[in-house]
């Protein structure tokens, strides 16, 4: 059900734009739709796969009202991201039961998370940043910001009211440095700054497990190649991020398109990294009457480990009454 407050907000759109950096955003989802840097040869294009905001308001009213969009396009995700197995977890001794959107399992908040709703927005600055809120049982923010002509961060706030509930949000931009409708990533070059991942089941649930990368396909912590050991049609893995459980921000991954020289450095203060290399998008209709196929995009989302609330040693999601959650990235561009 649509809350009754969303009834009067509108989706609008906002631009931030410093040097030859510019993102495009909207309310609804809290999301990203275009980032626009230039190549080595200063030719400016949108290197973010996404919906056009004519595509966006035609389809709102299905998305709120009936179906939950499985892409995500640079979306903001939560409550949770990530799956919860069984669609349930058990907290303070009470069992709760959750939406189930993904083969008997919760995926990314639910039939209708924040992603498919419309935020408020704080405060808009073109040059400098804009925030969204959203009131669902505690309040949460958003702010994309620019930091100098070359970087932008984003910072995500929870602040719990009155119980403990798990949190655990994402930002899922697909990246294509090469430009959005340029084609696949595969020769696009990944590092990621984790020796470790929790390897899953067929349905994508973390068995529990935290495993050394070494002498695996999912190796990155050199560059390499995303097609250079791509198994089974795609990536969809939490990485363990190193030296990521201190409180100022840790590089988590750098990616480089060797076509048009762009590259990518993502740093953050959370504890992994969902690396996700949109194997399962085929002729997704998008932006720019873009048709978006198999590894179109790379997803980096830093945040907490998947079904942490059903795994205790993993790191806690847990947000307590008077405690606040808080999510940092940065993203720096350039171009060589």
């Amino acid at each position: 059900m649509v809350r009754a407050h969303e009834h009067h907000r509108k989706i609008e759109f906002y631009e931030l734009k410093r040097g030859y950096l510019r993102l495009n955003l909207t309310n609804y989802g809290a999301t990203i739709i275009s980032v626009i840097t230039p190549d080595k040869h200063g030719n400016l294009g949108d290197i973010v796969l996404g919906y056009g905001p004519l595509i966006l308001i035609r389809t709102t009213r299905e998305r709120l009202f009936i179906t939950n969009d499985t892409v995500y396009f640079g979306a903001l995700i939560g409550r949770v991201a990530s799956r919860i197995g069984g669609a349930k977890f058990t907290l303070e001794g009470k069992t709760y039961k959750l939406p189930a959107n993904d083969h008997g399992n919760t995926l990314h908040g639910g039939a209708r998370g924040f992603s498919d709703v419309i935020w408020s927005v704080e405060s808009h600055k073109k040059h400098s940043h804009v925030t969204f809120t959203y009131d669902s049982f505690e309040n949460e923010q958003v702010t994309y910001m620019l930091i100098g002509t070359h970087e932008f961060g984003v910072k995500m706030i929870a602040k719990q009211v009155d119980k403990a509930t798990p949190v655990n949000l994402a930002q899922h931009t697909y990246w294509n440095l090469r430009g959005h409708n340029s084609g696949d990533i595969l020769s696009h070059t990944v590092q990621i700054f984790g020796s470790h991942i929790t390897p899953v089941d067929k349905l994508l649930i973390p068995t529990g497990e935290i495993i050394s990368v070494k002498g695996t396909p999912y190796d990155f912590l050199e560059p390499k190649k995303v097609g250079s050991q791509i198994q089974e049609g795609l990536y969809d893995m939490n990485y363990v991020l190193d030296k990521s459980f201190q409180k100022h921000l840790s590089k988590a991954a750098v990616v480089i398109d060797p076509v048009s020289g762009r590259k990518l450095e993502l740093w953050s203060n959370q504890l992994g990294l969902q690396f996700y290399t949109s194997g399962q998008l085929n002729a997704t209709k998008g932006k720019d009457e873009a048709l978006y196929g198999k590894h179109a995009g790379i997803a980096l989302e830093t945040k907490g480990f998947p079904d942490s609330v059903n795994y205790p040693y993993f790191p806690s999601q847990i947000v307590k009454p008077g405690e606040i959650y808080e999510h940092t990235m940065l993203y720096k561009f350039t171009a060589n």
